[in-house]
């Protein structure tokens, strides 16, 4: 299909028209599963020429793809496992994200990694990142970023003041990249619909379609309106992550791919909170932890322990978030406490079951299998890899289609926003001047949108209301609000709250106190009665009260208990 010159919108009407489509004909392939990897899929089948819808049950990215640490990394730590392919491969996709792909997306951010043993820390340390810049020219790309440098304590005081003396001998800076995950993934979408992809989300896969042996399709309910529809495929695509295991239960357990839940847990704390001009990084007794600069905060995390309970909503409990405070003021000469942390996120890694007990030593490589006729199952991986894993999965659709295939070309395909976007960064001033916008303004729409800016512009143009920021979280301007549901297939509340925007964790009250305003703003798009708008309001504060609840508890079960109460 070609190219459209105009962006494709995922808002109300394109999702009707999508499931029209859905319920008409027949597709090249069917993905279910709108995380990182499924929207890769997405992409990469239509822009080999393939026609190809996705579904998703619930919001965009809601999964794992919207709760990680945000970063897009080789895996510094996996060269102590030697697991030397899949660094370059991560720093090879790496390079494609900053330079090519996703510019306006993905940015530098640099990280100091404090020394704590005399002798042999340092020469093994930098011995590792030696190779590990040396990796990052891989296949010919630039990195596009520094190399490292080894600082001495006062040196590492200077760029971080916020280091206890006494806890470090010397420290180690290098540099990686970091990026909006959910907003990353609603990108990838609207870039795959460009090239002729249909998405729908609250559209949940419940059965699957057979003629014999083979799968022909999937049964899809829309959960926003109860009506099932059959949806006809020549391929189908499972990249649900980690409920792979649940979607192949749905072909009767026949599967090559099982999955353990690794829980992953995130504390947001204020940027005034820790005085430091570099992100860090601290080796702990299991993995490594970071402190990651994130606008107005800091994201510090994370945790690594089995997941065995609902997938829908894992939750922090209080033992993990004492675990990442503990291990944070080890390091640190003024201590956090809980009273500092904004916010707390946890989400679920999608690991290849293998057989260590230790989710930490897990595979994070990915796997491709066929496990029946007409079905596709792909898995594992990381954030950073999903465009590999995507490719992948697409050679093997390819190899089930009676038809020529070309290769993936997603290498060279910008997402939505990349194309101008460097021309516009360098225009800001004048873009300030003609929207009436302070030049932060335009920064803070450019580096969210990309060149997709003027279509924000155009709706404060239309309505200059829409112009002044959201009260009680006024980074966000109103029109981001509006332009979530408009463009960016935003069902619901807590889908702009919490992936559109990122106000529920950016803030103490975590969206709370903006609920009311957001979905005035949602209803007229989504056409909302008051009394819908109330409901909306009323179940996102529920769902942040049984999050704060839970997280005062000791357990995960107690934690978890106290969700669904509520919810």
């Amino acid at each position: 299909m070609t190219a459209s010159m105009d962006t494709a919108r995922l808002g109300p009407a394109e999702r009707s028209a999508a499931l029209e489509r859905m319920r008409s004909q027949e597709f090249d392939v069917v993905v279910i599963g709108a995380g990182v990897v499924g929207a890769g899929v997405a992409l990469d089948a239509a822009t080999r020429g393939l026609s190809v819808c996705v579904v998703e049950a619930r919001d965009f990215a809601s999964g794992t793809s919207s709760r990680s640490s945000k970063l897009i990394h080789g895996g510094l730590r996996y060269l102590e496992h030697l697991n030397f392919d899949l660094v370059r491969e991560a720093l090879r996709e790496r390079g494609l994200l900053l330079q090519r792909i996703a510019p306006h997306l993905v940015r530098p951010v640099p990280f100091l990694l404090p020394l704590t043993h005399h002798v042999w820390e340092r020469p093994y340390i930098g011995a590792g990142l030696v190779l590990y810049d040396t990796l990052g020219f891989s296949f010919g790309h630039k990195r596009g970023l520094p190399g490292h440098r080894h600082l001495t304590r006062r040196a590492a005081l200077r760029v971080a003041p916020a280091l206890k003396r006494t806890a470090f001998t010397g420290a180690v800076q290098y540099w990686d990249a970091q990026v909006d995950d959910a907003r990353y993934v609603v990108t990838l979408l609207r870039t795959a619909a460009r090239y002729g992809a249909q998405v729908v989300s609250r559209a949940e896969a419940v059965g699957f379609l057979r003629e014999g042996e083979r799968v022909t399709g999937v049964r899809v309910l829309d959960r926003e309106t109860g009506e099932e529809l059959e949806v006809r495929a020549r391929q189908v695509v499972n990249a649900t992550g980690v409920w792979t295991d649940e979607i192949q239960q749905l072909v009767g357990g026949r599967g090559q791919i099982h999955m353990r839940a690794s829980k992953g847990v995130h504390l947001v704390v204020p940027r005034d909170r820790i005085h430091s001009y570099t992100g860090l990084i601290m080796r702990t007794e299991k993995s490594v932890l970071f402190v990651i600069p994130w606008g107005r905060h800091w994201i510090i995390g994370t945790t690594d322990t089995t997941w065995h309970l609902g997938k829908e909503d894992p939750a922090a409990s209080r033992s993990d978030i004492d675990y990442l405070l503990d291990h944070v003021n080890a390091m640190l000469s003024t201590p956090l406490t809980r009273d500092d942390v904004e916010a707390v996120y946890a989400g679920l890694r999608p690991l290849l079951a293998g057989e260590s007990e230790e989710t930490s030593k897990l595979s994070r490589e990915h796997v491709v299998a066929h496990p029946v006729p007409g079905l596709v199952m792909v898995a594992g991986g990381k954030f950073t890899t999903y465009r590999v894993m995507a490719a992948d999965a697409v050679d093997a659709v390819a190899h089930g289609l009676d038809q020529r295939v070309p290769p993936s070309c997603t290498d060279r395909v910008p997402l939505a926003g990349a194309d101008g976007y460097q021309a516009l960064w360098n225009s800001r001033y004048r873009l300030a001047r003609s929207s009436g916008l302070h030049v932060a303004r335009i920064e803070h729409l450019l580096q969210r949108y990309g060149s997709l800016i003027n279509e924000v512009l155009e709706l404060i143009e239309r309505d200059p209301s829409l112009g002044r920021p959201v009260s009680g979280a006024d980074d966000y301007l109103r029109a981001e609000i509006v332009y979530g549901v408009t463009h960016e297939g935003a069902r619901h509340l807590g889908d702009v709250l919490s992936r559109r925007t990122r106000i529920s964790i950016e803030t103490f009250h975590r969206g709370t106190a903006v609920a009311q305003e957001a979905a005035e703003l949602m209803a007229g798009p989504l056409g909302w009665s008051g009394d819908q708008i109330k409901r909306e309001v009323q179940d996102y504060l529920k769902r942040v009260e049984a999050e704060r609840a839970s997280q005062e508890q000791d357990t995960d079960q107690e934690a978890a208990a106290v969700r669904p109460a509520v919810s």
